[in-house]
């Protein structure tokens, strides 16, 4: 059986997409079989991948409303091990398509179902918000790993998260628990990187990865080529500590 771990944050530019892809990489790297959901509507996992999003038919979208199979949503993305269910724009309708249905907070579990037991590794990259795209991700996974930008304003938004799982794992996946906190774009030369992480240490009883994504000019680069880091340069700092974070993630004990 599958692990799934959503990676969820609402605020934006704090790593999330990023540690998506390079995450998923890592772990197709290593010999895991890996499933990348990608439920942005911003496609930037599927296009991080090297897939056109605005070509793709069958995606996330299209599952979501019952115009195709979760198997015909799957799609190669032409790295050993790794799948992708992609995403493009079309996916900011689902809000409101999902308004009246019925079930609507388990529409993406009751499809991941028939597959969970594909894959070793399920990696949900979620929108920047608390959505019912998020919800359905949360009722989908068994974890939730939060990525945390190394910058003043880093607990900002983080109490709003912790909340909503909480509130999800009491009313909708009683099975779901916080995976772990992740620091990105950690800066060596500043103070402020050392004091977040402090900070959040002293703040937050939860799981913390020792790995730390450090702030990495190639792993800004590496989407523009469509590439994750472990591709794009199997030698940088960026590539190290994602390959460390899958390490770290595989061995955690099976939710």
């Amino acid at each position: 059986m599958g692990r799934i771990i959503a990676i969820a944050n609402q605020k934006g530019g704090v790593g999330k997409t990023t540690t998506a892809i390079n995450l998923s990489a890592c772990l197709a790297e290593a010999g895991k079989k890996v499933l990348v959901i990608d439920l942005d509507p911003q496609g930037n996992t599927t296009s991080g991948l090297g897939i056109d999003k605005n070509t793709m038919t069958n995606t996330i979208y299209e599952l979501i409303l019952g115009e195709c199979t979760v198997r015909e949503s799957i799609h190669k993305t032409g790295i050993e091990h790794l799948m992708l269910i992609p995403s493009n724009v079309n996916l900011a309708g689902a809000e409101i398509e999902l308004l009246g249905a019925s079930n609507k907070e388990y529409i993406v579990k009751n499809e991941i179902d028939y597959v969970q037991e594909d894959f070793e590794f399920i990696i949900i990259d979620c929108p920047p918000s608390l959505n019912m795209l998020t919800i359905n991700a949360m009722t989908t996974a068994n974890t939730v790993l939060v990525p945390i930008q190394c910058e003043y304003y880093a607990l900002e938004g983080l109490s709003q998260l912790i909340h909503t799982i909480n509130l999800v794992q009491k009313r909708l996946n009683p099975d779901l628990i916080l995976e772990g906190v992740v620091f990105t774009m950690y800066d060596a030369r500043t103070n402020l990187s050392l004091q977040v992480v402090e900070n959040v240490k002293n703040n937050l009883d939860t799981m913390i990865y020792k790995t730390i994504i450090p702030r990495n000019i190639r792993l800004a680069e590496a989407p523009s080529h469509g590439k994750p880091i472990n591709l794009y340069d199997g030698k940088s700092a960026g590539a190290e500590s994602y390959r460390l974070l899958a390490k770290e993630v595989i061995e955690r004990k099976a939710v």
